[in-house]
């Protein structure tokens, strides 16, 4: 029998997976939510996926691809922190390049000790889970705090009106 993990009931530090999918959007909304209603910080970290040079073509040098997606990511990632902020939520935000994103998330769950951890799905169906698997899965399977999984509804064809509470992070 495995050692009972003791938790705090408050969560303090909130973890973010985000990669600005409208999926992520709706767990930001949550996440800021939760992170007011608890005062805790909320920390959302973006992983870059590290690819071997073998699958990028000729003509897209991989350093030229990391440095391109980290100041994206960052444009997006200030743009929500201003939000935050401006919500009287204490907001930080993380850039990191790995070839395991999930294991890129746990890694940031120990580093910054966070003990509560906010992700989504993406709601995609058919093979493309089953041969790569799902990153949210594999956050569940290895999460040793207390997860809160969104589950997103399966993509449309037709575009989907914003809610009314949905703000425009990015």
């Amino acid at each position: 029998m495995s050692e009972a993990i003791d938790f705090p009931s408050i969560p303090t530090k909130i973890l973010l997976p985000i990669d600005f999918s409208p999926s992520s959007q709706m767990a930001l909304e949550m996440a800021a939510d939760l992170a007011q209603h608890f005062s805790a910080e909320l920390c959302m970290v973006h992983i870059i996926p590290f690819f071997p040079t073998t699958t990028l073509p000729d003509f897209a040098p991989e350093e030229a691809f990391v440095v391109n997606a980290r100041a994206s990511a960052e444009v997006n990632l200030a743009k929500c922190r201003a939000i935050l902020t401006g919500r009287g939520i204490k907001a930080s935000s993380i850039v990191d390049v790995g070839n395991d994103v999930a294991s890129s998330i746990m890694e940031v769950v120990e580093r910054e000790k966070v003990d509560m951890i906010v992700i989504s799905t993406h709601g995609i169906s058919g093979w493309h889970p089953l041969v790569f698997g799902s990153i949210a899965e594999k956050v569940v399977k290895l999460a040793q705090c207390p997860l809160l999984l969104l589950r997103s509804a399966k993509p449309k064809t037709t575009a989907k009106k914003p809610s009314e509470r949905s703000m425009e992070w990015w």
